[in-house]
């Protein structure tokens, strides 16, 4: 949970680096509030309807620069500029290479984009 609240913290922040635990269980805490948002709309009995595409649309939106943000400190951690992101428009094929530069490990020195968030404390 600490991952996922230090990326909302930096909210709009594009400068420097995110580790892969940073991205992934920021990623892992969406796809569970996903999950939420659906149980519950399950439970008021509005599969679909107005309740749940309307926190879901709310979330969605509360999440959207957060996650372009973690992206870009991602790729930048592999010594990629952030717009390598936009790779992600190519149908298919882009998706499969951010996702493949998204588990690839950091660069271990520090780069033209900081120092290896590696070596600094885990957020508390």
């Amino acid at each position: 949970m600490n991952w996922y609240l230090a990326v909302l913290k930096k909210y709009a922040d594009f400068s420097g680096r995110a580790r892969r635990k940073e991205y992934w269980m920021f990623i892992l805490f969406n796809i569970l509030i996903s999950f939420v948002i659906g149980i519950l709309g399950a439970i008021i009995g509005e599969t679909g309807g107005l309740i749940t595409v309307s926190l879901s649309g709310l979330y969605s939106l509360f999440i959207f620069i957060p996650s372009i943000a973690v992206t870009v400190r991602r790729l930048h951690d592999t010594n990629r500029t952030g717009w390598w992101i936009l790779i992600s428009l190519i149908p298919f094929f882009g998706a499969i290479i951010l996702f493949i530069f998204m588990i690839l490990d950091s660069d271990p020195n520090a780069n033209a984009y900081g120092e290896n968030p590696k070596l600094a404390p885990e957020p508390q």
